[in-house]
C-alpha cells in the first residue's frame, strides 16, 4: 500500500492533477491542542473523489469505519494530532493550507519571506485561508533542532513570531542563533530551554517528519490546497490560481 501512495504521488509530481488524493476532514481544537486530520485519498477506479473540502466526521484511527461502496476512505498512515497553536486564520476558512516545512530549507525561507506575506494579507486576513503547519525536518539535525525549537515556542503561543524569526535571513540555526531567534520573537528563554529539552517536543517533530515520509512527499515545502498538492515555493500567481480554485471548490 505504501509503494502505491508513493506512485500515486509520484505520477501527480509528473504531471497528473492531484484530485482529492489528500483530503482533509474537520479540525476540530481539543483542550489537548486538535484532534487528528482525518485524510483520504480515492480507492474507487472511477476516481470519483471529493476535492478536500472540510467535512464532519470522526477523527482517523488506522482502521476506517466501514464505508458505503464507492465512497472514498483513507488507507494511510494515521496522522499525528494537530496542534492548533501551529495554524492561523479563520476557523470558518472555506480553504485550509497544510505546509510541510523544514527550516533550514532555502526555498522554505524564500516562501515565508516572498510569497507568504502577500498570500496572507489577500487570504488570511480576509478569513478565506487557514493555515496549518507541519513539520518535515529532512535536511539534518539542525534542521530537526530548529522545529523542536518552533515547538517550544509554541508552549508559549509565539510558534509563528518564532517561525518568523528564523525565517528572517539572518538566523542561524546554532545554539546561539536559536535562542537569539526566541529573544527577537519576546520567549521566556528559561522556559524556551526547558520546553526544548522536554522528550514530548522531540517527539511530535518526529512524528510529523515521519508521517510526511511515509506520505512519499518528495521536500519542502509541500501544500496541500484543500488536499490538492502543490510543491515547491512556486510563484505567487501560481498559490492564488490554487487557492481560488480551490475556493470555487474546483
Amino acid at each position: 500500500m505504501r509503494n502505491e501512495r508513493r506512485r500515486v504521488l509520484a505520477g501527480s509530481l509528473a504531471g497528473a492533477a492531484v484530485l482529492g488524493v489528500l483530503g482533509f476532514a474537520a479540525l476540530r481544537p481539543d483542550g489537548s491542542g486538535g484532534a487528528p486530520e482525518q485524510l483520504e485519498r480515492p480507492v474507487a477506479a472511477s476516481g470519483a473523489t471529493p476535492e478536500g473540502a472540510p467535512t464532519s466526521g470522526p477523527p482517523a484511527s488506522g482502521t476506517p469505519s466501514p464505508q458505503p461502496s464507492g465512497t472514498p476512505v483513507w488507507e494511510g498512515p494515521t496522522p499525528p494530532p494537530v496542534d492548533m497553536k501551529l495554524s492561523k486564520g479563520s476557523d470558518r476558512a472555506p480553504v485550509t493550507i497544510v505546509e510541510f516545512g523544514d527550516f533550514d530549507c532555502p526555498n522554505c525561507r524564500r516562501y515565508a519571506r516572498s510569497i507568504a506575506p502577500e498570500l496572507e494579507r489577500r487570504y488570511l486576513d480576509t478569513g478565506v485561508v487557514r493555515v496549518f503547519w507541519r513539520d518535515y525536518p529532512i535536511r539534518g539535525r539542525r534542521s530537526v533542532e530548529a522545529a523542536v525549537a518552533a515547538r517550544a515556542a509554541s508552549r508559549q503561543g509565539r510558534f509563528w513570531q518564532f517561525h518568523d524569526a528564523l525565517y528572517s535571513g539572518t538566523a542561524r540555526l546554532t545554539e546561539d542563533g536559536l535562542r537569539a531567534a526566541a529573544r527577537q520573537a519576546g520567549l521566556d528563554l528559561a522556559r524556551f530551554d526547558a520546553d526544548r529539552r522536554d522528550k514530548a517536543v522531540r517527539e511530535a517533530v518526529q512524528q510529523e517528519g515521519a508521517f510526511a515520509a511515509d506520505l512519499g512527499l518528495p521536500g519542502t515545502p509541500a501544500f496541500l490546497i484543500n488536499g490538492k498538492l502543490l510543491f515547491g515555493a512556486q510563484p505567487l500567481e501560481v498559490f492564488v490560481r490554487a487557492i481560488e480554485q480551490a475556493r470555487r471548490g474546483s
